[in-house]
């Protein structure tokens, strides 16, 4: 047993902006997290493969390699750590390219550090390892129409064609699958996948569902979540 308590992971921080990067640094610090930074995009690759870090926190907007070209190597060679966009571009074309990049998340600048903190928090939960008995049976795979959700494997198929998700994308999925035909409300949707309700004026929430919709839908296939105004997102397959 340590006298001293373990860190609460260990996160690589890539901002070009000096003056944001020390003051994220030190909060997250205080915050009990080990943290590695990064001046641009090469450096954030070059720590990256040489350092086991548990979370990647990336500005978009850097010199030379960008946010997004970070994230697109690291997918593209297969590492699956999870990755929070900061950006200072407000329309939801550029938050979406993020995630099509393959980020688990974003976050608009300005930023309240609570809302930053929580995000943390949410993605790190989510990538930890599950703590398996011996005895358990995995999970079975969902069905809901022609859409198959694999919890254990963390693979999802629709009408045969596999998808590929981020974390937060397939979490969100799963959640809806799980309650398939009850319609969730926003606040409950935050708080179960980000840990976190951001409030009436967030667009965190419909962005993630468009994303989804644009995977899971094809042209000819009728929509599988549904949009219940003023409340929130249910899973519903429509008889075509």
């Amino acid at each position: 047993m340590t006298s001293a308590s373990a860190p609460a992971g260990r996160v690589l921080l890539a901002d070009d902006d000096r003056a944001i990067r020390e003051s994220l640094e030190r909060a997250l610090m205080l915050e009990g997290y080990e943290v590695l930074t990064a001046e641009d995009g090469v450096q954030a690759l070059t720590a990256a493969h040489a350092e086991p870090v548990d979370l990647l926190v990336l500005d978009v907007m850097m010199p030379g390699v960008d946010g997004l070209g970070v994230t697109r190597v690291l997918r593209a060679e297969g590492d699956r750590r999870p990755i929070l966009m900061l950006t200072a571009r407000v329309e939801t074309s550029d938050r979406v390219a993020g995630l099509d990049a393959g980020a688990d998340d974003y976050l608009p600048k300005p930023f309240e550090l609570d809302e930053l903190m929580a995000r943390i928090r949410a993605l790190l939960r989510r990538a930890a390892p599950a703590s398996a008995d011996d005895g358990e049976r995995p999970e079975p795979v969902l069905q809901v129409g022609d859409l198959r959700l694999d919890p254990a494997a963390r693979r999802v198929w629709r009408a045969g064609r596999e998808v590929e998700l981020s974390k937060t994308e397939f979490d969100l999925l799963e959640l809806l699958a799980r309650n398939a035909g009850i319609v969730l409300d926003h606040p409950t949707i935050y708080d179960r996948i980000w840990g976190y309700d951001f409030g009436p004026d967030s667009k965190n929430l419909a962005v993630y569902i468009s994303y989804l919709r644009r995977k899971l839908d094809a042209p000819d296939a009728p929509p599988l979540i549904q949009t219940v105004r003023g409340v929130g997102y249910t899973l519903r397959p429509q008889e075509g």
